[in-house]
């Protein structure tokens, strides 16, 4: 029941079709009895500096959660960005202070990595591959660098993306092994494709699937479908998977924290939603 004392939570993007967040959220505030919503934003690339700011004039704005093509973008444009949004170099999701200002911080590295170790992965060691060096794929291995992985690959169709991930990430974590420019999953216990390849049968792979060892962890960011192609291709060479909607699942108590409603745990989440695809 929406009414005039309802806290908005905006979720920017575009396009929307894919957005699953809604079906997560509401039903859990419809159960837990919380007068707040999430509601799909479609904001076009040109259109969004300018939109991010009026939304956040609105007087019962609890909060943003921000999402592609805009979670690079929105690092100009806020007051205020947490550590891990700045070694990311994204954000992706904005809250106002007491005093109007906008902070940032981003929860897609954390997401995936609590997903990781609730299935059992210790990655303390580990040596990991992160393809993708966009938004997500940066947040991830950011998260990644901070739970004492020794060594981390990533690579990118734009080699200057993945060039300027590992520089921050070498500043941050000095004693860390950064490659850049090879995607070959060989040799690494932890795999993950932080790109839109590999959704669907027929399409190209983010990687050699050949050459993924069947002991190591895939993980996966797509959300519009369960299993994609990818997924399917590394769990029948007998790799243990994590699907792109776990990552959404783990980070949203975070989310919840963040923008000041009473958290919860993935499972009641799971329970509680309502994803259609």
């Amino acid at each position: 029941m929406i009414n005039g004392n309802t806290q908005l939570i905006a979720h920017i993007g575009y396009p929307t079709h894919a957005f699953k967040s809604s079906m997560i959220y509401n039903p859990y505030f419809e159960k837990e009895n919380i007068n707040a919503v999430v509601v799909p934003f479609g904001s076009k690339p040109e259109d969004y500096p300018g939109l991010l700011r009026e939304v956040f004039k609105l007087s019962n704005i609890a909060g943003a959660l921000i999402t592609m093509p805009h979670k690079i973008t929105t690092m100009g444009l806020i007051d205020e960005i947490s550590p891990t949004a700045e070694i990311a170099g994204a954000c992706n999701a904005v809250r106002r202070t007491e005093e109007g200002r906008l902070q940032g911080d981003m929860f897609d590295g954390e997401g995936f990595v609590r997903g990781v170790k609730r299935k059992g992965v210790d990655l303390v060691g580990k040596r990991v591959l992160v393809v993708g060096s966009g938004g997500v794929g940066s947040a991830i291995a950011a998260s990644l660098a901070a739970t004492g992985v020794t060594e981390i690959s990533l690579y990118d169709v734009n080699p200057a993306s993945a060039l300027a991930l590992g520089q921050r990430l070498s500043k941050h974590y000095p004693q860390l092994v950064v490659n850049t420019g090879l995607n070959d999953p060989e040799g690494h216990e932890l795999v993950v494709n932080a790109t839109p390849m590999g959704m669907n049968e027929g399409e190209p792979m983010p990687m050699d699937v050949s050459r993924i060892a069947p002991s190591t962890f895939v993980g996966e960011v797509v959300m519009r479908t369960e299993m994609t192609a990818f997924l399917t291709a590394a769990q029948a060479r007998g790799c243990p998977v994590q699907i792109g909607t776990d990552m959404l699942y783990e980070q949203i108590p975070a989310y919840l924290e963040y923008f000041g409603f009473p958290t919860t745990t993935p499972d009641v989440l799971r329970v509680g939603s309502r994803i259609s695809y």
